[in-house]
């Protein structure tokens, strides 16, 4: 852990979590700064929390599930971080929707950081920064959610940031036929059917789903479970953290957690480049992989001196 981590580390232990929101304000500033690129590096070697991504489409209640999920994690004595991704402002381009609005969480409560992102223009339901956001949060809290801005198919970016990905579904909305596409159906490790407190309809879209996704598998062999829960009411919260403690289980066994981090981290690489320097530059930038274990910032510098 080089000394500028472990200073954050330090300061979050004493409840300073405004060194954390310093931290992610310079790296907005410069992204792609020596000094931010190392501290991410120094970050992605040094993991301890698991990330977990909660995705669907607007309106079904993710908000509501981060709020509950917070409260069991804490409950359970973890330390929660959470990067919360919302519409932009079309005259600021910032965060339309605060996490103070969005969350009610205790301010006082030092085991608890909340950030919010603007999407801006992106389509995945991620903002640009959020991967680089949540490797440092990883090193620093013991769960990491990330709440995707809400834009229903698009939303596939969230595969490439979370260890699990939970999938809601909203009874009664055709949630649960476009879950049928196959798209939809690749995205999740777990789906959970929200507000589950609405009965009959409730239990029709968890039939739907379950017989949408069969007997389906990942490569891994990790079958996804369909659970229904009413995070309003708190119903179902327990049982589908339970399920996330399994998976994360599941991910720790035959180095399957350090080979999706290790892929994800060529996704983020490939991504960074294309990003900045557009096809051509990473036609330039010639074989991208990374070897095992190699983290993704410090050879984007090397790759940006490079071209």
């Amino acid at each position: 852990m080089t000394a500028a981590l472990a200073a954050l580390a330090a300061a979050l232990d004493r409840g300073e979590k405004a060194a954390l929101a310093g931290a992610l304000a310079r790296l907005e500033r410069d992204p792609d700064g020596a000094a931010t690129l190392a501290l991410l590096d120094a970050a992605w070697q040094a993991p301890q929390a698991e990330v977990i991504g909660l995705t669907g489409p607007p309106g079904v209640g993710k908000s509501t599930l981060t709020g509950a999920l917070i409260a069991e994690y804490r409950r359970r004595g973890r330390r929660v971080a959470v990067i919360a991704v919302d519409p932009s402002s079309r005259r600021s381009g910032g965060a339309l929707l605060g996490d103070r609005v969005r969350l009610a969480t205790d301010p006082e409560d030092t085991g608890i950081f909340v950030r919010s992102m603007a999407a801006r223009d992106r389509l995945g339901g991620l903002a640009g920064l959020t991967i680089a956001a949540m490797v440092l949060m990883r090193a620093l809290y013991d769960i990491v959610l990330i709440e995707t801005v809400g834009v229903g198919q698009s939303e596939t970016e969230i595969s490439a940031a979370a260890d699990t990905v939970v999938f809601c579904v909203q009874p009664g909305s055709g949630d649960s036929l476009q879950f049928m596409k196959a798209g939809i159906v690749e995205i999740p490790h777990i789906v959970v059917v929200t507000k589950a407190d609405m009965g009959a309809v409730a239990s029709r879209a968890l039939t739907d789903v379950a017989g949408a996704l069969g007997m389906a598998e990942d490569e891994s062999g990790w079958r996804v479970p369909v659970l229904a829960l009413s995070a309003l009411n708190r119903d179902g919260v327990t049982a589908l953290v339970d399920t996330l403690a399994i998976r994360a289980s599941f991910l720790g066994d035959k180095g399957r957690l350090a080979a999706q981090r290790h892929a994800q981290a060529g996704e983020w690489l490939i991504g960074a480049v294309r990003e900045r320097f557009g096809r051509e530059g990473l036609k330039r930038a010639g074989h991208l992989r990374l070897p095992p274990g190699e983290p993704p910032f410090g050879r984007l510098h090397d790759i940006m001196r490079a071209l």
